[in-house]
């Protein structure tokens, strides 16, 4: 803790794994770990140019990633100039940082005993494997830009798209795969009730990827045809400049109101630095593409519409058009702080721009038609050939898949339809044609590689990503379509006021929230649920709720732990757990709990005096000692053989307060406590009714037979909790898609590069059950 990095995000109560999760928390160790990143990348180039005895590209792509260093190692140096300090260093010290009494003293150590912690809100396993996967994503794309710029700037124009293309699959593969694990994170820990929101922050690590996709195909439409090298430099170009931006938007606080993921303002040095940072790339990048397009080589013929590149360039400007579509809505916060255009802004439109109260909506309106078109291009591109198609090839080719997506699309929709009618019947005709045209894309491109590739998956790459698309996007227009909440407080008509939804700053419907009292079995939906309990966790503050789950139509059952932190304001963090099957995921998360720092127990146990047979009056009722049994077997209590215990059986009846009287009001349950000597100690063994807020205590036993029990009837307050939940259907078909699309990218990626065919098989089994853990089984 000497080190203010350290104290400010690491505490003696975090478990390892938080511990190195806590090094990217921060601006800074963030910025640290990009950096590190562009450091192994760039080794890794010069080792494979040296193997290859090409050293043709090292000189321009390593000048352009060592520049990127120099600003990356400026935001976290540290040092004055005068009184400007440039850039946050990870290793200041704390007593630099601070300004306390405290550290006048030459042994103020002794006292820095511990840290602030990990903000609860990260402390989860995503934490831990999402931002350096996401952040390897963003230093990739710079040695495809490096790639483009250096073959301009050198005049090599049309060389540089070779040795780039494996470089942008690769890109393309760990940004996909980063931004994807947020959104599982999302879905799994942040009580969003989904694994996308359209957030500014997600939005901007999404559009470097869509334009990452449009520029890897005019790619792939250059070496075949000679088409689009224009167009690839601009995309690659811009998707590099967008990583730029995107690291604009999240770090200088411009987002600080519309995002919850973005960082706090940093101080406007840093802010300048990023600013210049981007700006930099942006007229190094686009100057020179302004300066040599002309003596960039092109083919000014048009291409014919029954070729493969003329579809796939479609599909290309339809990517970036929809990225241009979601930065410039994503951008609305810098518009409103740009001087000048501000003042305009506000004539305008009497007031600073802003998203409509439904800005999900917005986008999505428009990303089921571009899903549309993305699923009927996908389908049928690979049909075409390059520069021309013989004619008549292409419908019969078709046409089996045409009519099996017809017909699994009616039955599927038939036998589950879509459930989405609140937007419209316009926005739900447009939910079947959506899925009709994935189910389209899946159906093609599995008949393009058994019919057309005969099988051979190495050398469909595109194929299998199209069937990953298909599949991940029809399984978000379902799931999103038909999510039900199955927690309703009418069920037992008990209502706790709830807060504002942490994550998406919503209030919470309470009607949705249903409250568990312990041990008391609720119906939720289709299920039967028992809050049984809860337990601390290794950290302080975090506390497990044990529920059960028991399906009333096949008699399963299954048990979730979501948790929650009490932070150090009182309020609580939920974090969810789900039970996941390949049909459905059932996703709960606490929303309210009994705080028991405050629930003290006041009351005192009143002893009676009873014998087997007995009938003995209470307060309240009246309980009868059935047996006393001597060392039973019995799991509960876990006696050694060397024990000397007796149990009670009785049978407590509670009168209906209000007549005093046994009538179908009163309440019948069985009791057990426990009474044993052990090392000469007496030992109770309690047994707690927590529906009847009572205590029963097996004190001792006195003469002919009798026994005293103690009953205590409490007046804290019940233990309950309120629950949210969720049932998500056919959710594992977004991370099943996701991990097939990420395959056939690595699958394009392996045939581009020069290895072995064990090497090659054996990187493909390990990223694949990699894939399949993370997204499928680690959260079990």
């Amino acid at each position: 803790y000497e080190y203010h990095y350290a104290y400010k995000h690491t505490s003696n109560e975090l478990l390892p794994k938080y511990l190195l999760a806590s090094i990217w928390e921060g601006q800074e160790g963030s910025f640290l770990l990009w950096s590190i990143w562009h450091a192994v990348l760039g080794s890794l180039f010069i080792l494979l140019a040296h193997k290859q005895k090409d050293n043709t590209w090292e000189a321009p792509v390593l000048g352009f990633i060592c520049t990127a260093q120099v600003f990356l190692t400026l935001m976290i140096l540290g040092v004055y100039l005068g009184d400007i300090r440039i850039g946050n260093s990870p290793f200041t010290l704390t007593r630099d940082e601070i300004n306390a009494p405290i550290f006048e003293r030459a042994n103020y150590l002794q006292f820095l005993q511990d840290g602030m912690g990990l903000n609860v809100l990260l402390r989860n396993y995503w934490m831990v494997i999402h931002p350096p996967i996401l952040f390897l994503g963003f230093a990739s794309t710079i040695i495809p830009a490096a790639f483009a710029w250096g073959g301009v700037y050198q005049r090599k124009y049309d060389q540089w798209v070779k040795p780039a293309l494996p470089w942008a699959l690769f890109s393309l593969l760990t940004l996909g795969v980063g931004i994807m694990m947020g959104g599982k994170w999302a879905y799994e820990s942040l009580s969003f009730g989904g694994y996308w929101a359209w957030d500014p922050v997600e939005n901007a690590s999404f559009v470097p990827w869509l334009l990452l996709v449009a520029g890897i195909h005019t790619m792939l439409i250059f070496r075949s045809t000679g088409r689009s090298l224009k167009s690839s430099y601009l995309f690659i170009a811009l998707t590099f400049i967008f990583i730029l931006y995107s690291t604009f938007l999240t770090r200088t606080g411009i987002l600080g109101d519309t995002s919850v993921h973005a960082f706090t303002e940093a101080g406007s040095v840093i802010n300048i630095l990023i600013g210049a940072f981007v700006l930099f790339y942006v007229l190094l990048l686009l100057c020179t593409y302004g300066i040599h397009a002309r003596r960039m080589p092109s083919i000014h013929s048009e291409e014919g519409t029954d070729t493969r590149e003329f579809w796939m360039f479609l599909g290309s400007l339809l990517i970036f058009l929809t990225a241009l579509y979601i930065i410039l809505l994503t951008s609305l916060p810098v518009y409103n702080k740009i001087p000048g255009l501000n003042s305009l802004i506000k004539q305008w439109n009497g007031g600073p721009l802003a998203l409509p109260q439904d800005p999900e909506f917005l986008y999505n309106k428009v990303m089921i038609l571009v899903a549309i078109l993305l699923g009927c291009f996908t389908a049928i591109t690979h049909f075409f050939r390059y520069k021309k198609t013989p004619g008549g090839i292409l419908l019969r080719q078709l046409a089996l898949p045409l009519i099996l997506s017809f017909l699994v699309a009616i039955l599927f929709t038939w036998l589950s339809e879509l459930d989405y009618t609140v937007k419209g019947s316009g926005f739900m005709i447009a939910l079947y044609a959506g899925f009709f045209s994935l189910a389209f894309a899946v159906i093609a491109n599995g008949h393009y590689v058994i019919a057309i590739m005969k099988g051979r998956l190495a050398h469909a790459g595109g194929a299998i990503t199209h069937i990953g698309f298909g599949l991940m996007i029809a399984g978000m227009i379902f799931t999103s379509s038909n999510k039900k909440t199955i927690s309703d407080s009418r069920v037992n008509g008990i209502n706790l006021p709830v807060g504002v939804d942490p994550m998406t700053k919503k209030q919470d419907d309470p009607r949705e929230n249903l409250t568990l009292l312990r041990d008391i079995p609720t119906t939720m939906g289709n299920y039967r649920v028992t809050y049984m309990g809860d337990s601390a966790g290794q950290e302080a503050n975090r506390v497990y709720y044990k529920l059960r789950f028991e399906d009333t139509a096949s008699q399963t059952s299954f048990y979730l732990k979501p948790d929650v932190y009490v932070m150090k304001d009182n309020t609580m963090s939920s974090n969810p757990d789900t039970r996941s099957y390949f049909s459905r995921d059932v996703f709960t998360y606490i929303t309210n709990a009994i705080d028991q720092s405050k629930n003290q127990d006041t009351s005192q146990f009143v002893e009676y005096l009873a014998g087997p047979g007995e009938k003995v009056f209470t307060k309240n009722g009246y309980f009868l000692v059935e047996e006393v049994a001597v060392n039973p077997s019995d799991a509960r209590f876990k006696l050694s053989p060397s024990d000397t215990a007796l149990v009670a059986r009785l049978r407590i009846t509670k009168l209906d307060t209000t007549t005093a009287s046994q009538s179908a009001d009163s309440m019948r349950f069985l009791a057990s406590p426990l009474f044993k000597i052990a090392n000469m100690t007496r030992v109770y063994v309690d047994d707690t009714l927590y529906a009847q807020n009572m205590i029963v205590r097996f004190i001792g036993v006195e003469e002919n037979r009798k026994i005293r029990i103690g009953i205590k009837e409490s007046d804290r307050a019940i233990d309950f909790i309120a629950v949210k939940s969720y049932v998500f259907p056919h959710i594992a078909w977004v991370w099943i898609g996701l991990i097939i699309m990420a395959m056939g990218i690595l699958v394009s990626l392996l045939k581009k590069v020069t290895l072995p065919d064990w090497q090659k098989i054996a990187i493909l089994i390990v990223t694949g059950s990699a894939l399949l853990y993370v997204f499928l089984f680690a959260n079990q």
